[in-house]
């Protein structure tokens, strides 16, 4: 099979996936407890008003109706309209799509630009106390969750120290604490992995070989044993940038972020369904599409892989 049939391939299993999803994640938010369409009307709403509210939103059509309404317009890449700011739900996500890219991408570029040489240096230095170091370090990074490294970073450098600001958007300095918290964790997975994918490929016989020709070290390392070691690496560097949305939803809440992490997690509090639902489905498809990404990669990497 060729690598353009087994796209073809997975792209169709993957349309009938976000289906799927799609299909779970509206029934989730119509099974949660309160009524959206008080929300919208008041408590102290008339009857009269709630039923022509919910007349006016749809929301006294059967389920698979609503259902089919919002999917048909959701291919189109029409969420519909929010019910709290009445403002449309594309351009909501939209707008805050670039914020939300653009602190992941720097929290992704530094996890990499930390993990990959300290992974490596600490596979060739193994068992030095700069690899024991790492490790635990490493396993703190891995162990810690992000919003408790937030408030951390929030006190220290911000609250105590003054240094760096802790909320909103503005210059690269606003970058920095939730790039280090959203980032961390990443960096503690990839340095692991690369240091375990490393250690194997040192006891393979084409390094062995590699070695006994005389070649440098720099070329054993990084053409011989870092491209075979890369397989699991850009497997987890794949899953990692699936999750580049859904990473972030807390972080986003705590250090004051506008971006979508943060309105989804307002959108859920306020019942507002059609952004949730616009969310989800966006971050599934990345997350699908970012699969199928990586399993192609493979063959570029290791040409013994076949799709059969």
């Amino acid at each position: 099979m060729s690598i353009a049939q087994y796209s073809v391939r997975r792209l169709f299993v993957s349309i009938f996936l976000l289906i799927g999803v799609s299909v779970l994640v509206f029934s989730i938010m119509h099974m949660t407890p309160g009524d959206p369409v008080l929300m919208v009307a008041g408590l102290e709403a008339t009857p009269e008003i709630v039923e022509s509210i919910r007349r006016e939103w749809g929301f006294d059509q059967p389920i698979y109706i609503q259902y089919f309404r919002w999917f048909s317009r959701a291919v189109r890449f029409d969420f519909g309209i929010s019910l709290t700011t009445r403002e449309e739900v594309s351009y909501m996500i939209s707008s805050r799509l670039p914020n939300t890219l653009k602190l992941n991408l720097v929290s992704y570029g530094l996890a990499l630009a930390v993990a990959l040489p300290l992974g490596i240096y600490a596979a060739l230095r193994k068992y030095s106390f700069f690899d024991n170091l790492g490790t635990v370090i490493a396993l703190l990074g891995v162990s810690m969750p992000g919003f408790w490294l937030a408030l951390l970073l929030i006190i220290t450098f911000g609250l105590k120290l003054g240094w760096l600001p802790v909320f909103g958007m503005g210059t690269w300095k606003h970058y920095v604490l939730p790039s280090v918290a959203l980032g961390a964790s990443q960096a503690a997975g990839l340095m692991r992995m690369t240091r375990s994918s490393m250690l194997e490929a040192m006891n393979q016989d084409y390094v062995r070989t590699a070695r006994a020709k005389g070649l440098a070290e720099k070329v054993v390392v990084y053409k011989h044993m870092l491209k075979n070691a890369s397989l699991p690496v850009v497997t987890m560097m794949g899953m990692r940038l699936a999750h580049i949305l859904s990473g972030a939803f807390i972080i986003e809440t705590i250090f004051a972020w506008p971006g979508i992490g943060r309105l989804t997690i307002n959108s859920l509090f306020s019942r507002d369904y059609f952004v949730v639902q616009g969310v989800v489905l966006l971050t599934a498809t990345m997350i699908v599409l970012a699969n199928l990404l990586v399993d192609i990669a493979y063959c570029f990497l290791d040409p013994r892989i076949r799709y059969s």
